[in-house]
């Protein structure tokens, strides 16, 4: 794998593996752990090649122990190297739960220490893994100050804001859908670029209603908008990118100027994001508000494996509908 020299088309996943690379080459102190992530090249095939080029020492293959090599990894950042972490699923995340929470999050505010992680955390459904490889753990980490959350929708977002995670001083939870590794495709520019974490993006203006969401939830919301076009309804739809820190200024301005929200996530629905999005609204939008704010989400329930009961279970276009008709008819 090289650096790109011209403008080229890739997957959402190259977009990751492009990232890695480029920022490898850029800076030594940057290395990658996790499990077989070595001469394997990862569970998806990210860091193929990347052994050999780089060698054993920057990528390193872990034992099935996430506690210990986040661990090590936060370790490893406060004596000034760059760790990028690959959770082979995000849904095991829960195991290095105290290593991410207590350790990585809290130490610049006990004693100012630098902590630059990133975890890689390949999270969501769509691809029938069942409920122990389909999570989405965002809500889990989006209560613990101290962290930064990034979720890129498109290539681009996927990797400029792995760019700006590597080089950002405090620990990054990336959150990367599987859903979207091979299916996102997109030209990139050949310059270094990096998307600012904090950032939301506009990804299609309206005059309705806003809907505001992230992940694989972005191009299922722009296939409703253009179905809603069609019966004179101008859906806004505001892809988050990054979830810890909200761009909380984006999601305002937005809301009042349609007067409607519409917040879609495709984690469940109790104590999501879309709750503290909701709430932020009801809060400071409150006089600009024509309607009620709608939650659009999974079910509280594992994800299911059955290929239907997993469609039943995640959002899907047609609630984009029925919500987006609803309220624009209060």
């Amino acid at each position: 794998m090289t650096l790109a020299t011209t403008q080229h088309e890739v997957t959402y996943l190259e977009a990751i593996s492009e990232a890695l690379d480029e920022e490898m080459t850029r800076d030594e102190q940057v290395f990658l752990l996790g499990e077989d992530i070595g001469p394997y090249g990862g569970a998806f095939r990210v860091t193929a090649g990347f052994q050999k080029k780089y060698g054993a020492w920057r990528v390193l293959d872990t034992p099935l122990s996430e506690s210990g090599f986040v661990g090590a990894a936060i370790g490893a950042a406060m004596m000034g190297m760059r760790p990028v972490v690959e959770m082979q699923f995000a849904d095991f995340i829960s195991c290095a739960f105290d290593q991410i929470t207590e350790m990585a999050a809290k130490n610049h505010y006990r004693w100012g220490a630098a902590v630059p992680l990133v975890i890689r955390a390949p999270y969501g459904g769509g691809v029938h893994g069942g409920p122990f490889h389909s999570a989405c753990p965002e809500a889990w980490f989006f209560h613990t100050p101290g962290l930064k959350i990034v979720a890129p929708s498109t290539a681009y977002d996927a990797k400029g804001l792995l760019k700006a995670s590597i080089r950002d001083n405090n620990p990054v939870i990336y959150l990367e859908h599987k859903f979207l590794y091979r299916r996102m495709k997109e030209v990139l520019p050949s310059e270094d670029y990096i998307v600012p974490i904090g950032k939301a993006e506009v990804k299609r203006v309206g005059s309705d209603i806003s809907l505001i969401t992230y992940g694989a939830m972005v191009p299922l919301a722009l296939e409703a908008a253009e179905l809603l076009e069609k019966e004179g309804i101008d859906l806004e739809v505001v892809d988050l990118r990054t979830l810890l820190p909200l761009d909380t200024e984006m999601i305002l301005e937005s809301v009042r100027k349609t007067s409607k929200a519409i917040v879609l996530h495709e984690d469940t629905k109790t104590g999501g994001i879309g709750a503290e999005i909701s709430a932020l609204l009801a809060e400071y939008c409150f006089g600009s508000l024509d309607g009620p704010i709608i939650r659009i989400a999974a079910p509280d329930t594992p994800v299911p494996y059955s290929p239907p009961l997993e469609e039943f279970f995640l959002p899907k276009v047609d609630d984009v509908l029925t919500a987006a008709r609803q309220l624009a008819a209060y």
